[in-house]
């Protein structure tokens, strides 16, 4: 069954072209997805179809009828994966870095829980569907790392409200670009999505939530520092924009670092290297840590020999 999402223009909307003003309006939708709507008639002006480039009006009344999305046949695939701890609740994976956490539309092959569908025979929490099965939290395609895997609604749920009181811990490996002046730092400021650009997030006050990473330098270089991460939250590339934000964006980010970045890295050198968590079934306490992968290390000796 179809959504249809309703709303009036207002005043700072006004002259907006309408994709634009969509997407402002509703978080849950990208600009690529309204245009293609608005090209099959799906979005109207007062009951009036429009095309892309119609600018809205004050007071207007926009209507957008989404059609239910169809259900992705995610497919078990024997894919070698790096396991670090396992049990018959749980597992722990130390991820590559390229390699897609779930499935989405036009990329269902490939990815960490098609290797998880075969490993695990299916048997996997079903909470967060059959798109992201046992998956309790993700790393970005580029970073690399460990990354928890519930096997059971049980253990997912424990693990996830860990996740929420900030007793879960994720400790991170990055190389950002300049010299940070302090050994160590707290930034705090909350992320939403960009108003600029509906794929990306920033630091904003509006539609956002705190976010809060601590930051240890462990070594600098000549227009590098090497830093040790710990987040308290874990808002979607929460590391990446933090960075960014106070000026310090991490070594090969396509997205949030400059234009020169190091293509050579191929995403960012961003690493997650330690997490610890209690138990969800024994109630004890297991830190695992993964050593930095090889693309990690030779930039590092890169670096320094600057």
């Amino acid at each position: 069954m179809s959504d249809v999402l309703f709303f009036k223009v207002p005043q700072e909307l006004d002259n907006e072209r309408i994709d634009k003003a969509i997407v402002l309006q509703i978080d849950s939708i990208s600009r690529n997805s309204v245009q293609k709507l608005i090209e099959q008639n799906a979005v109207t002006v007062n009951g009036k179809e429009v095309n892309k480039k119609y600018k809205v009006k004050i007071g207007e009344e926009i209507e957008v009828t989404v059609p239910e999305p169809q259900e992705l046949d995610v497919v078990p695939q024997d894919i070698p994966l790096d396991i670090r701890f396992e049990d018959n609740d749980l597992l722990v994976v130390n991820k590559t870095k390229g390699m897609v956490v779930h499935p989405a539309a036009g990329n269902l092959n490939n990815t960490l829980v098609n290797a998880l569908l075969f490993h695990c025979k299916g048997s996997l929490s079903g909470i967060n569907g059959v798109i992201r099965p046992g998956i309790v939290h993700r790393i970005d395609k580029d970073t690399s790392g460990l990354l928890i895997v519930a096997k059971n609604d049980t253990a997912h749920v424990g693990l996830a409200q860990q996740i929420k009181d900030h007793s879960f811990t994720r400790e991170y490996r990055a190389v950002v670009h300049g010299n940070l002046k302090q050994d160590n730092g707290t930034i705090d400021a909350p992320i939403g999505r960009s108003k600029n650009d509906r794929k990306k997030m920033a630091v904003t006050t509006e539609n956002s939530r705190n976010a809060v990473t601590r930051y240890e330098v462990i070594e600098r270089y000549n227009g590098f520092t090497y830093i040790k991460v710990r987040l308290e939250t874990g808002r979607t590339h929460q590391i990446r924009v933090h960075m960014a934000y106070i000026g310090h964006p991490v070594a090969g980010d396509m997205v949030y670092g400059p234009k020169n970045t190091p293509t050579e890295l191929k995403g960012q050198c961003l690493h997650a290297g330690l997490i610890g968590f209690i138990h969800p079934r024994t109630g004890e306490y297991i830190e695992i840590s993964s050593e930095l992968p090889c693309y990690f290390d030779n930039y590092l000796n890169k670096i320094k020999r600057r």
